[in-house]
């Protein structure tokens, strides 16, 4: 060999043997990382939350004021949005016509009565005669055709007096039972016809009701809650944005059928209104309070991953490693989530570090210094 050649021949046998030394670097097995995580156990409690739907306020008793008789309003005995009570004035109709239409009536009245009288001493006349066949039959059966004809008319004067009395008494509009009256639709000197004219609209102010609908699917909870509702309690509140209803409402009914067209049922609750807050045609929200049984599953919302439209926690398994489970998931309620179906009590379920995990992979547990639930309300 050359001498020249001995270093090329060095440096490659060296390059060589570094090489193969490095493949075998290679060749040997790396071990898996460990994803540290946060776990927590499994438990069952009672979870309480609210179901939310959109309710309208509603007078129990609301009647229009129209007149019942024409003519002119002659007096308004009353403050726009003011109280009433049943029987109180509210309206009066110029009576004027209607006490001369009276008069009149009590005048014909009184014309009846005397033809009645005639006809009744003519009758009595040819009664006598005709016993000592003094007068002929006919005469005595004309007499009391006569008779007949005037106890009648008599009989349609004084039906006329009650029809005048009648729209005399119409002339007077009261309050049919308490509550507030709106604003007057009419001012003193107005025409109004009988059965057209809008007066104003009288409601009940001291117990209002919210109507909302609800599915059919609820109606059985919502049947029970109207046999198991005895009195207002926390179970049906109303809130209005932010704000909250001070008193509780009460379940009253629910309406007769199913709406076929939306398949949702009304249901009716009965609120107080002692500070008169309450005013019909206001929207809100009626919060309904759902108390699970003390078997409900509840985990953090943030340990499920969604794929795919379904759901999945992390379970720790044997030799720290983890495995996806399917699960049925539940109500919200706030950052937690309530799991129908999938998990049971005992079960460890990863909180934090799911982003960061797949099927098998092996953990490694941290400490956990926060509370692993929220508060469930």
């Amino acid at each position: 060999m050359l001498p020249q050649l001995r270093p090329l021949l060095a440096s490659a046998i060296l390059m060589v043997v570094l090489w193969s030394c490095g493949q075998k670097e290679q060749q040997k097995p790396t071990q898996p990382q460990e994803i540290p995580v946060t776990v927590m156990d499994v438990n069952t409690q009672t979870a309480t939350y609210q179901d939310q739907y959109p309710g309208t306020v509603i007078a129990l008793n609301e009647v229009e004021l129209r007149p019942q008789v024409s003519g002119f309003i002659s007096g308004v005995h009353f403050k726009d949005g003011a109280r009433v009570k049943k029987g109180q004035l509210l309206y009066s109709i110029d009576a004027q016509l209607y006490a001369a239409n009276y008069d009149q009536a009590v005048a014909a009245l009184h014309v009846q009565e005397a033809n009645l009288a005639r006809a009744q001493k003519d009758a009595d006349r040819y009664h006598a005669l005709a016993e000592n066949d003094a007068v002929a039959t006919q005469l005595v059966d004309n007499a009391e055709a006569a008779l007949e004809v005037a106890r009648k008319q008599t009989e349609a004067a004084k039906a006329n007096i009650k029809a005048v009395q009648t729209n005399v008494r119409y002339t007077k509009v009261v309050a049919p039972f308490s509550g507030t009256i709106g604003i007057s639709q009419v001012k003193p000197g107005s025409p109004v016809t009988a059965g057209q004219t809008l007066l104003n609209t009288v409601s009940t102010d001291s117990q209002l009701a919210v109507d909302f609908n609800v599915d059919q699917k609820e109606i059985y909870r919502f049947t029970q809650l109207i046999q198991d509702n005895k009195a207002a309690d926390s179970t049906f509140t109303l809130a209005f944005g932010k704000q909250v209803y001070p008193y509780p409402g009460k379940i009253a009914l629910l309406d007769r059928a199913v709406d076929s067209q939306t398949g949702t049922i009304k249901v009716r609750l009965t609120f107080p209104n002692p500070a008169n807050t309450l005013r019909a045609g206001m929207t809100g929200n009626v919060l309904v309070r759902s108390d699970t049984n003390n078997n409900a599953v509840v985990i953090p919302n943030k340990a499920v991953t969604e794929q795919l439209g379904e759901f999945f926690v992390y379970v720790i398994a044997d030799s720290s490693k983890v495995s996806q489970r399917r699960i049925e998931t539940g109500r919200v309620i706030g950052s937690n989530i309530i799991v129908e179906e999938g998990l049971n009590k005992g079960d460890k379920i990863v909180v934090e570090g799911v982003q960061n995990l797949k099927e098998g992979s092996k953990v490694s547990i941290q400490a956990n210094k926060a509370s692993n639930l929220a508060k469930t309300k």
